[in-house]
């Protein structure tokens, strides 16, 4: 199964998220590049009411088959980006299914599912990107295991902090039309997904580590942080993002980048240095 569809690049979903979560953004533009990993903003998913599952998650998407089990969950992706998409382009997008893998966790059993989605202009590919998805059964037992990221303060190049509040999750999810209730349905949260907040958008946090990552290999003081100078900067080749651990709203996080050769390693960590998200940037020569 595939879906193909046609948008004019618009300006109005840029500009709202940079007065949200990027003021530091060149201001978006006719002409001008869409940021890397602000594709995400557009195509959104549209699915009518009836076929969202309890949670709010597509259960029809018209890409991947239906799965019996109940919740849906945002896990990572991994982007390569051919040339820059620009404000005003016309762009198809290009979505079909890819791996679907079933496993048997301590907690019963998965469903992992990628989906691909080719973005073109003029028929040819700007932005090739896999998103992962996790199917599960229903919440038992919150959990708040974490890969141990090293101090509160970690040893980087640069450190930014990041903490993002229930205004900002609800306009993230007005942005990109994502209607799951983990983002703004406390009692959900709370009663069903046995979580102690609102949960932070994975598709969020992985644009804000890029963006992240490209302000400081340009060299763009940001006031008050931590940062090494900038090495000879490189556009954005590839992205690969994954979650490791929820990050709920009015949490305090840390955001580390430490650049290996044609590399950046992009962490995203909790206050005791927990890892809850990874990036890594591959640059261009």
């Amino acid at each position: 199964m595939s879906l193909r569809r046609v948008e004019v690049l618009g300006t109005l979903p840029a500009v709202a998220f940079r007065g949200t979560f990027a003021p530091l953004a060149p201001e978006p533009a006719p002409g001008t590049e869409v940021p890397p990993g602000w594709e995400g903003l557009y195509f959104p998913y549209d699915v009518p009411l009836a076929d969202l599952r309890p949670d709010g998650t597509p259960v029809r998407d018209g890409v991947l088959p239906e799965m019996a089990l109940p919740r849906r969950m945002y896990v990572g992706e991994d982007a390569v980006f051919h040339r820059a998409l620009r404000y005003g382009e016309t762009a198809e997008q290009v979505v079909s299914a890819g791996s679907i893998t079933r496993k048997t966790g301590r907690s019963g059993e998965l469903v992992f599912a990628d989906v691909v989605r080719e973005y073109l202009v003029d028929g040819v590919p700007a932005v090739s990107s896999t998103w992962h998805d996790v199917f599960l059964d229903v919440a038992t037992a919150p959990s708040d295991r974490k890969e141990t990221g090293g101090d509160s303060a970690p040893s980087a190049d640069w450190t930014e902090p990041l903490r993002l509040d229930e205004r900002q999750l609800f306009r993230f999810s007005a942005l990109t039309f994502n209607t799951h209730r983990v983002h703004y349905d406390l009692a959900w949260v709370r009663e069903v997904e046995g979580l102690g907040g609102l949960l932070v958008h994975g598709p969020l946090l992985r644009i804000l580590l890029l963006d992240a990552a490209v302000r400081h290999e340009v060299g763009d003081n940001v006031p008050g942080h931590n940062q090494a100078g900038p090495t000879e900067p490189g556009r954005v080749a590839e992205f690969s993002f994954r979650v490791h651990a929820p990050l709920l709203a009015g949490a305090d996080a840390v955001i580390a980048g430490t650049r290996h050769g044609q590399e950046s390693e992009i962490r995203l960590l909790d206050v005791d240095g927990g890892l809850l998200a990874r990036g890594v940037v591959t640059w261009s020569s």
